[in-house]
């Protein structure tokens, strides 16, 4: 169970690490920020890859090619018809016809041009020890197939302006061999991969996000934020507890800070860096974030139901030994005051039973700091801070330990001048 679309991944995290030059390796990047992985291992495979790319951050930081140019060599190499006619005939069309002789060239030479440029630039200068093994033997698969291209003879003869119709023909052999044994599109699966990893790691370098570490015992984040925002103020906290309540005033960033630490712990946990200095985060099978909950209009569910039935299925899966990572903003909100205190204890109370999950919950019900776990310290509470000056609310955004109990929602009523509009 994976519930992540209050992340708004494709709209708002994608672009921050999208540096990608083609359709196909974009759509990889987003399968790669949207899709869980299903182990610890795979999630610390993930990291060193990524880090075998910013090691060799020196080689890489320059990768460019037009846009155009790639495009236009993948449609070439995927003609259906590409190696259809005898090598005899096609001798014969390409001295007779100027025109189809220019533009094979001219195919021929994009092909030769990009791959030798992929080559000599970048793959055949990669440090691949930096990388996991595995993937070291796809990067060098990437190298030898443009290696057995001989590209090095044909790129000097484009430019010495000697490739002349045998050169055509003999490179063109040598494509629909590369084809029809089904290497070219290995090559193309393995590039678009390669390019989605990269614009990754570019993009992990360009925020100096770090990549955490896992543990069962503690949960750390130190100086993290939301990436989205221009001039984010950083939090940091520390918590063994599994329940961890959260409190603040209206506007006082309670959303914001869940999404951050939501963000922090999925991208965790798909293997790659989160936006923070130091990161000790839980390895979590379910992750579900609930911070824009509506009405579900075609299932007729109520605001109200739409959060049972969402804690619902965070509790099962806690309870069949799950290790769960959820967050619920503003538990409850979705039904009368009494309603919400009876229920809301019971809950907190009964996710204290699940010590391997982490449950954040933020909440405006003053009542739930009289629960006996947090007298007695079993709960985290933490608060989102506003000071008051001259009866103005001044929002920190900063996050203290403790609760807070401030009101602004009758200041600003009457900042607004509402009583004496309403009068």
């Amino acid at each position: 169970m994976i519930n992540i679309k209050d992340l708004h991944i494709e709209k708002e995290l994608l672009p921050l690490l999208d540096f990608t030059k083609n359709d196909f390796s974009k759509t990889i990047l987003l399968d790669i920020l949207s899709q869980p992985l299903n182990s610890l291992e795979e999630i610390l495979f993930r990291q060193t890859l990524l880090q075998g790319f910013i090691a060799n951050y020196d080689i890489l930081k320059s990768f460019s090619y037009h846009r155009g140019d790639l495009l236009e060599v993948f449609a070439f190499l995927k003609q259906s018809n590409f190696g259809d006619n005898p090598k005899r005939i096609k001798k014969i069309e390409l001295l007779i016809s100027d025109q189809k002789r220019y533009r094979k060239a001219g195919q021929f030479s994009q092909v030769v041009q990009l791959f030798h440029k992929f080559q000599t630039f970048y793959f055949s200068r990669l440090n691949l020890a930096k990388f996991p093994k595995e993937y070291k033997t796809i990067l060098q698969d990437l190298n030898d197939f443009i290696s057995s291209l001989n590209l090095t003879k044909y790129e000097m003869l484009i430019r010495e302006q000697k490739f002349k119709v045998k050169y055509i023909i003999e490179l063109n052999e040598l494509l629909t061999k590369k084809i029809d044994s089904g290497q070219v599109e290995v090559f193309w699966n393995n590039y678009f991969v390669f390019e989605a990893y990269l614009s990754l790691s570019l993009g992990i370098i360009k925020h100096k996000w770090t990549f955490p570490k896992f543990s069962e015992k503690e949960f750390t984040l130190l100086n993290f934020y939301h990436p989205l925002l221009r001039n984010p103020t950083v939090n940091s906290f520390t918590t063994d507890k599994h329940v961890i309540l959260l409190t603040g005033p209206n506007m006082s960033g309670k959303s914001t800070f869940l999404k951050a630490v939501s963000l922090c712990v999925y991208f965790g946990n798909i293997g790659i860096a989160v936006p923070a200095s130091r990161a000790e985060i839980p390895h979590s099978e379910i992750i579900s974030v609930s911070i824009n909950l509506n009405d579900d209009i075609l299932s007729g569910f109520s605001h109200f139901m739409t959060e049972i039935m969402n804690l619902k299925k965070v509790v099962l899966e806690a309870a069949n030994k799950k290790k769960c990572f959820a967050v619920f903003d503003e538990l409850f909100r979705g039904t009368n005051n009494e309603d919400a205190v009876e229920i809301s204890t019971a809950t907190i109370k009964g996710l204290t039973k699940f010590t391997n999950s982490i449950f954040f919950i933020s909440t405006h019900l003053q009542e739930l700091k009289e629960i006996d776990e947090i007298k007695k310290n079993n709960i985290a509470t933490y608060y989102i801070d506003c000071e008051l000056k001259d009866n103005n609310p001044k929002f920190t955004y900063k996050l203290k330990e403790g609760w807070s109990d401030l009101k602004v929602g009758r200041i600003l009523f009457e900042k607004e001048g509402l009583n004496n509009l309403l009068m």
